[in-house]
């Protein structure tokens, strides 16, 4: 059973840094999130939380955390304390959760009013910083009663899609340097290249997560977009199969179906058909996309396959990464990272709530 499988994922599972705050410990806590919430099961919940507490401490700081390194990565992790203040009431997960928001509230922005990627990404707007930061402020905003929190992230969120959208494809960049400084930048327009599918993964998921939070009300300025994003991305997935490293190139050499970004856009599209932003999926999609990415382990066990370890852009080390469609097809590619599995986890709680959901309205 795929569940079998998470659990002994997760019982293995070491920190990703070592045990500093970062958004790769906040896949697993956020697929375990999900988990919890489709299943009611107590030991999805127990995991995140024995995990969180070691981070949290009091919940006066943050296990290797620095507010000043500005990184908007940092904040994802902060949605699995709003979920336990939900389910437990203790006030450590909001003390601590505030102080993320501090980071929010000097974090550099654009010209145009979007938080800076990093501060050492000066002026850049990256898709995956969509969902590293703005359902969380989203969360927090409601949680306390501060509408402005909530105002401003979707404001954010409209802006960078405006800033991102190429219209000759229908996509988005991975990212956009405002300055057009960045080698990888295009002069014109800012954008790097080509479209990495795992941006558009995280960018997916934050809007149908975006939506689920805000309501259709204040969802509205973003519907138009995701409804027309959820739909290309469904008519950009391998007849029978998913979706490729660079999403909108099956001519393209060498290009592969990717894993992490497959399960995100099974999230995604699960997720979107329970709100009504996308046409139901393909009954058996979940099915499909555990069945090729899930396989048998070299002296037992199971492991998830073809995740993209990493990409980015500039340099890094003595190497500089382009932004271009040749580019994604260097990156190592490996096995059980939780940038794969974490999604592989939501992905399978929204295919849970789609069931539900569908037998549901079967009986009334």
């Amino acid at each position: 059973m795929l569940t079998d499988y998470f659990a002994a994922f997760t019982a293995a599972y070491t920190p990703y840094k070592g045990g500093p705050w970062c958004y790769e410990d906040g896949c697993l806590y956020r697929g375990l999130e999900l988990l919890h919430r489709a299943t009611g099961e107590a030991r999805w919940l127990e995991e995140m939380q024995s995990r969180v507490d070691a981070q949290i401490g009091d919940g006066s700081s943050l296990a290797g955390y620095n507010l000043s390194d500005y990184n908007i990565d940092n904040i994802m992790s902060g949605k699995a304390l709003l979920y336990l203040d939900e389910v437990t009431g203790d006030p450590k997960y909001m003390k601590a959760a505030a102080i993320l928001i501090d980071q929010l509230a000097t974090h550099p922005r654009t010209k145009s009013g979007v938080y800076w990627h990093k501060l050492r990404y000066p002026w850049q707007v990256w898709l995956d910083g969509l969902y590293m930061g703005a359902p969380f402020q989203i969360g927090y905003g409601l949680r306390t009663g501060d509408a402005a929190l909530v105002e401003d992230a979707i404001a954010q969120v409209s802006t960078a899609l405006e800033m991102t959208f190429v219209p000759a494809t229908g996509l988005y960049a991975h990212a956009m340097d405002e300055a057009r400084k960045q080698p990888w930048s295009d002069r014109e327009t800012g954008h790097n290249k080509a479209h990495w599918s795992r941006a558009l993964g995280w960018l997916a998921m934050a809007l149908v997560d975006i939506a689920e939070l805000a309501g259709p009300e204040r969802f509205r300025p973003l519907e138009a977009q995701t409804r027309a994003l959820l739909a290309r991305i469904a008519g950009l997935r391998v007849p029978g199969g998913l979706w490729l490293q660079v999403i909108d190139r099956p001519d393209l050499a060498g290009n592969y179906e990717e894993s992490s970004a497959s399960a995100m856009f099974v999230y995604a599209l699960e997720k979107g058909a329970v709100l009504g932003f996308a046409d139901a999926p393909p009954a058996d999609l979940f099915d499909i996309l555990a069945a090729k990415v899930v396989r048998k382990r070299a002296g037992g066990g199971q492991e998830m396959a073809e995740i993209c370890e990493v990409a980015g852009l500039g340099y890094f080390g003595n190497r500089f990464r382009d932004g271009s469609a040749e580019y994604y097809l260097t990156e190592a590619r490996v096995s059980d990272d939780i940038k794969g599995v974490g999604p592989l986890m939501m992905s399978y709680a929204a295919h849970l709530e789609r069931g539900s959901d569908a037998a549901e309205a079967r009986v009334a």
